[in-house]
């Protein structure tokens, strides 16, 4: 069953608030997609999540069932992982912080043209994927249901994104202004970048 919940949804927030190319996508969406296009995208977005986490927990519970020494390296590997992006997310605040998607993204194209790009870009984005194959693993334990703990916190991982988005595109509709200032989004990415180091020397030394 899944473990350390709390953690992991505070985990999962971090990298939705981490500037990327979804956070782009939302925001542009907000700005010029349309309502229906920006829910189109939340949902796609979200259902990638799901599929990255369910194609992890088809892999992870022949793993974790076969050997404990396999599972402790998935765990120091999502250690690692995390550490990465919060001395990623640290190098990039002292530098740029670019908040601008593609332009062929803003497109006012509807629910079922926001769902598809936002299923193709969550899909497209290789951060996801190795937090479903290396991060996500540590939160769950070998005892119990493994499969469906990995989908269930797949599940979670999509609605804390999904709402992370929802809380950020209501802001740029409310205050565009505030939401690009260069100034708050490097605050923002350092603050999650040494949360974010935190968490991975923790989950590294298996705390």
């Amino acid at each position: 069953m899944p473990t350390h919940v709390p953690a992991f949804i505070a985990t999962t927030l971090l990298l939705a608030m981490l500037p990327g190319a979804s956070q782009a996508l939302m925001i542009r969406q907000a700005l010029e997609g349309g309502q229906r296009t920006l829910r189109g995208t939340l949902a796609g977005n979200a259902t990638g999540f799901l599929l990255w986490s369910t194609a992890a927990a088809a892999g992870l519970s022949a793993v974790l069932l076969a050997s404990p020494t396999a599972y402790t390296a998935l765990r120091i590997a999502g250690g690692v992982v995390l550490m990465f992006l919060g001395l990623k997310t640290l190098r990039t605040a002292l530098t740029t912080v670019s908040v601008r998607p593609p332009d062929e993204t803003g497109r006012r194209t509807g629910f079922v043209g926001g769902y598809l790009t936002g299923l193709s870009t969550n899909l497209g984005n290789p951060k996801a994927g190795v937090f479903a194959v290396s991060v996500l693993p540590q939160f769950v334990t070998a005892n119990g249901p493994v499969f469906l703990s990995t989908v269930a916190l797949g599940a979670l991982w999509a609605l804390v994104s999904a709402s992370w988005y929802s809380a950020l595109t209501w802001a740029v509709g409310r205050g565009r202004a505030l939401v690009s200032r260069p100034a708050v989004l490097r605050g923002l990415s350092v603050t999650t970048g040494l949360v974010l180091l935190g968490l991975g020397a923790a989950v590294a030394a298996g705390v």
